[in-house]
């Protein structure tokens, strides 16, 4: 998985999210675009993840505009199949 548990993982990832889209206290259904976010959002979202998660995302993946449930279900998804595939 990543370097976390996956717990703690959905929490620094919802961490990130509200940090960088300057929400603290956004509802988790808001989506991505609803909370203002743009291209250097993303760019900062993503970055900061692999940086300190270990998980690549891609920064097409926010353009879907996601809601904050949808996108960790999608960053551990990443995370697990990257941990399977290092283990093959």
């Amino acid at each position: 998985m990543t370097r976390e548990q996956p717990a703690v993982a959905e929490e620094h990832v919802a961490q990130i999210w509200k940090e960088v889209l300057g929400a603290p206290d956004a509802p988790p259904e808001a989506t991505f675009f609803e909370l203002g976010g743009q291209s250097i959002s993303a760019v900062r979202i993503a970055a900061r993840i692999e940086e300190e998660i270990g998980v690549s995302v891609d920064i097409g993946d926010l353009f879907e505009d996601p809601d904050l449930t949808t996108f960790i279900r999608d960053v551990l998804a990443k995370a697990r199949a990257t941990a399977d595939s290092s283990r093959a």
